[in-house]
């Protein structure tokens, strides 16, 4: 898989769901494979902070879905990452999610993936929770592609916002650049 892309929203069709959607379906007019997960209808147990994965070099937690998500990662190329914003920062099954990535940074698994953020508010808050995902994917030392940072509350409404709807046509243009073959 080239393109995956990954909603923390609890919304399976939230807001942040549609935006991220909205990018890969972009990056797939070029031709080039994307895959959608929602972290919706997945459990996503917190980090307890064990360090035993500095030993086994994956998360030692088990009887959630993390690990079926945290393979998809490694396969890609390229990672959407979006997260409604709670309370000024990223909702806490996105926050899970990037804990236990932990386990991935001792042998910087991550390493040399490409990136972008999404972050979705009401009103205020999407400039932390982008610094929480840049925090994540400046960690793991992903390349970073740029950032969507979106305003709606109502269903469907971050598709009226323009500002949002063009930096994720800027987002899957510069997804497209790097992965289309070049002549």
């Amino acid at each position: 898989m080239k393109v995956l892309g990954i909603s923390g929203s609890m919304r399976k069709d939230g807001n942040t769901a549609q935006i991220v959607r909205y990018i890969l379906a972009k990056v797939q007019t070029a031709g080039i494979e994307t895959e959608f997960v929602s972290l919706a209808d997945r459990e996503i147990k917190p980090c307890t902070g064990c360090e035993k994965c500095k030993e086994t070099k994956w998360c030692v937690i088990e009887g959630d879905d993390w690990s079926a998500v945290a393979e998809k990662m490694l396969e890609a190329e390229v990672v959407v990452l979006g997260s409604p914003t709670y309370y000024y920062d990223i909702n806490g099954q996105m926050k899970n999610l990037i804990d236990r990535t932990y386990s991935f940074y001792h042998d910087r698994k991550l390493a040399g993936r490409n990136a972008v953020a999404v972050t979705v508010c009401a009103d205020r808050g999407c400039e932390r929770s982008l610094e929480t995902i840049e925090g994540f994917l400046n960690t793991h030392q992903f390349s970073y592609l740029g950032h969507v940072c979106g305003k709606a509350y109502l269903p469907g409404e971050i598709m009226t916002d323009a500002r949002a709807v063009r930096k994720s046509d800027e987002a899957a243009r510069k997804i497209i650049n790097l992965l289309q073959p070049h002549d």
